[in-house]
C-alpha cells in the first residue's frame, strides 16, 4: 500500500505535526492529528469501540483533494 502525503500543518512547530494522507488503493484519507482525550467531547461523538477520533486545525482542510479541485499539495 502506497500512501500519498497531501500535506502537513504549515504552522506546526514540533515537526510531528498533523498530516493528511491519501490511500489511493482504498480511496480513503488517513489523518494524523492530536488524540482527543477529553471525556466531555468524546461523549458527544458516540464513537464505537473500534473507532477513534483525532483533531486537526481547520487550516488543514486545504490539503483534501476535493477542496483543491483534485490536486494535493504534497507538502
Amino acid at each position: 500500500m502506497a500512501l500519498r502525503k497531501l500535506g502537513k500543518d504549515p504552522d506546526s512547530k514540533s515537526g510531528g505535526s498533523p498530516t493528511i494522507y491519501l490511500d489511493e488503493e482504498k480511496d480513503t484519507y488517513l489523518v494524523q492529528g492530536w488524540k482527543v482525550q477529553e471525556a466531555e467531547r468524546l461523549t458527544q461523538l458516540n464513537l464505537p469501540g473500534h473507532e477513534t477520533v483525532v483533531e486537526i486545525p481547520r487550516r488543514m482542510v486545504q490539503f483534501f483533494l476535493e477542496v483543491q479541485g483534485g490536486e494535493g499539495s504534497n507538502v
